[in-house]
């Protein structure tokens, strides 16, 4: 055998040249520095978060195969990881990158409401709620508190729960507003079915906190529900 013939046999075959996807990659990278996110499908922009994690793997079946199971990419990276463990091939640094995008869309959305009034920037408010809940798949509750000017001190989920209820405990909010010294509280969570209409036990339970917090002079501006499919002020409403 000769040299050259050597070579030649030595050489990968043509399946182990450079893979298909690696041209794809490149050109979906374009279409999003050209069009941004507006340009893309949703399963093309887990792709992109999915490249990182799998340098070696054509992973649009499985950016595929994660809208069919949550719907949406804001579903899929709103996803608890043990749900995003279920769908087979998507691995732990996979599943790390998916939730790095929801914890910098979290961030981007909170720092619009951390240096402002929340009351005048109530916008700003139901974009950060919408972005940290409209999309979980169990009912989570949550505390804005405020200062006296109205100015957000902390954001607290005081409680989750299952997929149609929450627990909450009145007293244990006044404790920790008092801790807090907070001054007035936004009261929020979301309902998983979308619908943002309140319930009875919505309405009854602001009630509650209304009447815990008014003896301790701190104000309930506000309960914000929120769905996928929308929001709900019990205020606007006026329900409260």
């Amino acid at each position: 055998m000769t040299r050259s013939e050597a070579r030649r046999e030595d050489a990968p075959p043509a399946s182990a040249e450079t893979p298909h996807y690696h041209g794809h990659r490149e050109r979906l990278r374009d279409r999003f520095r050209k069009a941004g996110a507006e340009g893309l499908a949703d399963y093309e922009l887990l792709e992109l978060i999915l490249f990182r994690a799998m340098p070696r793997r054509d992973v649009k079946p499985l950016a595929k195969a994660l809208i069919a199971r949550f719907g949406s990419f804001a579903e899929t990276v709103s996803a608890r990881p043990e749900r995003l463990a279920e769908i087979e091939g998507l691995g732990e640094a996979a599943i790390v990158e998916i939730k790095i995008v929801e914890a910098a869309a979290r961030c981007l959305a909170k720092s619009s409401i951390q240096k402002r009034s929340s009351m005048s920037s109530f916008a700003a408010v139901i974009d950060y709620c919408r972005t940290a809940m409209a999309f979980l798949d169990r009912e989570e509750f949550r505390i804005l508190f405020l200062d006296k000017k109205n100015f957000l001190i902390a954001d607290e989920v005081q409680g989750v729960g299952t997929i149609d209820q929450a627990p909450v405990y009145p007293r244990e909010i006044m404790r920790r507003a008092l801790e807090l010294s907070a001054s007035a509280l936004i009261l929020v969570h979301n309902h998983p079915s979308g619908d943002p209409e309140p319930s009875t036990e919505d309405i009854y339970m602001t009630h509650q906190i209304i009447a815990i917090a008014k003896p301790l002079n701190i104000a309930v501006h506000d309960h914000l529900i929120i769905g996928k499919h929308g929001h709900a002020s019990l205020k606007s409403m006026r329900l409260i």
